[in-house]
Formats: C-alpha cells, sequence, structure tokens
C-alpha cells in the first residue's frame, strides 16, 4: 500500500505542476463554453422559446428566463462528462514520457510489482480527473444559483459525486489501454488531438442529439460518453425543466428531452438511469481486466 501511494502522489504532482498538461486538458470545456456563449448557445434557448410560444398565456419573459437557465445547465452537465475524459487523457501524458525517457523500465526493475505500478497510474488518472469535475461542479453551480438557478439537494449533489466518480473511473481505465498502446509522444499527441475533438460532438455536447441524422444518432449510441452525459443531464436539470415546461404536455417535454439527450431510447425503450449506470460500471471493470491482460502479455514479451 505504501509503494502504491507513493507512486500515485508522484504521478498526481507531476500532472498538476504541469500547466500546460492541465491547461491543454481542459481546452476541449473551453472551446465548448465559447461556442455556447458565441454561437450555439442562443440558437438552443430560440428553440426553447419558441416551442413554448405555441402554447396559451405563456410568459415570454419567465420563459426566455428559464430557457437561458436550461440550457447552461445543459451545457454544465456536458462539461462535466467532458473533463472526465480530457483530465484522464492528459494525466497519462506522464506514462508515455516514463516510458520514453525509459524511467519505466527503471521503475519495472524497483522491487515494485506490475500491479501496483499500473493501479497507481489509473489511480492518478481516476484521482485528478475527479478533482478536476468536481471542481468545475462547484464553479458551474456557484454561477448558475446567481443566475437564478436553484442549490441542489444533498440527494443530488450525492447522485452528481457518485457519477463523477464513476464516470471518471470507466475514462482512467480506457485511457490507460490507449497509453499501453500508444508507442511515442508523437502518437499520444495524435490521439489526444483526435479525442479532444470528437469529445463534444460524441457526448452531444455541442450539438444536440435530436439535431443529427438517424445513423449519426445511433452511432453515438454506441458510445459510453452519450451516456455518462445524459446521467449528469437526468440530476442536473430535474428542477429547471420542470419550471420551464410546467403547464406543457408531458408528451412535448418527453420528445424534448429525447432530442437533447436527457432521455436515451433504444429500441424503443428509455434508457434509465440506474441500467446506465450498471453498463458503465461493467465497461470501467471490462478495461480493467483488458488492461490487466496487455500487462501481463508486455511482460511476457520484455523477458
Amino acid at each position: 500500500m505504501e509503494q502504491f501511494l507513493i507512486f500515485t502522489d508522484r504521478n498526481l504532482k507531476l500532472y498538476f505542476r504541469d500547466r500546460s498538461a492541465v491547461f491543454f486538458s481542459l481546452l476541449s470545456m473551453i472551446i465548448t463554453i465559447a461556442l455556447m456563449v458565441f454561437f450555439l448557445g442562443n440558437m438552443n434557448i430560440d428553440v426553447i422559446t419558441d416551442l413554448l410560444s405555441q402554447f396559451p398565456n405563456r410568459d415570454y419573459v419567465e420563459d426566455e428566463k428559464n430557457a437561458r437557465l436550461l440550457i447552461y445547465s445543459w451545457t454544465s452537465a456536458g462539461i462535466i462528462s467532458m473533463n472526465a475524459v480530457t483530465v484522464t487523457l492528459a494525466v497519462y501524458s506522464t506514462m508515455i514520457k516514463d516510458r520514453m525517457s525509459g524511467k519505466l523500465n527503471s521503475i519495472y526493475t524497483a522491487p515494485v510489482s506490475r500491479t501496483i505500478i499500473t493501479v497507481s497510474y489509473i489511480a492518478t488518472a481516476w484521482i485528478a480527473a475527479t478533482i478536476v469535475c468536481i471542481f468545475t461542479l462547484a464553479v458551474t453551480e456557484m454561477y448558475g444559483i446567481i443566475q437564478g438557478l436553484e442549490v441542489y439537494s444533498i440527494a443530488q449533489h450525492i447522485h452528481i459525486l457518485g457519477i463523477i466518480c464513476m464516470n471518471s473511473f470507466v475514462y482512467a481505465t480506457f485511457m490507460y489501454l490507449l497509453a499501453l498502446i500508444a508507442k511515442s509522444e508523437g502518437a499520444w499527441s495524435g490521439i489526444g488531438t483526435l479525442v479532444g475533438t470528437l469529445v463534444g460532438f460524441l457526448g452531444a455536447i455541442y450539438i444536440p442529439i435530436g439535431s443529427l441524422s438517424d445513423s449519426i444518432q445511433s452511432l453515438l449510441k454506441c458510445t459510453p460518453i452519450i451516456y455518462s452525459t445524459a446521467l449528469f443531464r437526468k440530476i442536473m436539470l430535474e428542477s429547471i425543466l420542470k419550471h420551464t415546461f410546467d403547464g406543457i404536455p408531458k408528451n412535448v417535454t418527453r420528445q424534448y428531452r429525447e432530442a437533447m439527450g436527457i432521455d436515451i431510447t433504444i429500441f424503443d425503450h428509455s434508457v434509465s438511469g440506474f441500467e446506465i449506470g450498471i453498463v458503465l460500471l461493467l465497461i470501467g471493470i471490462a478495461f480493467v481486466g483488458i488492461d490487466v491482460c496487455i500487462l501481463k502479455y508486455s511482460k511476457k514479451v520484455d523477458r
């Protein structure tokens, strides 16, 4: 346990001391915020106000305020989900540098099992992503409260924190697999660019999933990011959705939830939050198994 803590502490310090790594791990979040502020935000707000204006006795000013808060919460949920991907990706740059500099081989010669070294790298990515996501939640929630959002209840906070931990675990195990495959810093940089570019689209964070074609929607539903984002949105948008669609027929609300990726439907079945959580957890466990198998194989090759 002491060796595990030493390696994990060392990796965490290396990541948070590297300001460029921290910045680039948050670059996708910054891009998302910029897109919402200058381009996509008003478009999504107009969609809601136009929809609500079709029903009689609506207060346009109140509807516009609620729509703005709703899109803000929708974007915030996507950003938290996205950070788990980009931060874990950036953390493993430490492992790539260790491998390329020969430090990793030196570590392997120490009287420490490869399992401990592997788990320490995964734990580092998990912890770093969790810290950044919790910080993002705190900042976005405080700003939302200032703008008029209700404070999340204790139960909602517990749910969100649980989802953050689980989401970070899933991507910590998945990104470790990619880090094992990458053979150079250049390859890892290419993977980082590809993932950073695609994550916002795969999670339907830039554009609502309902705005995409059926074939693209089917493709997105084959990736875990769309489900983890939906989990955050289910919790974080619960209150503002009730206020925004108060007095609106349930079928209209249901269609909007599906179009915005709050509810995910597969073969006419609306996937529940519990089902999503179980699937994500199983994905994380499966990647741990794959990581261990690759590690054992690489150990045999090294011999």
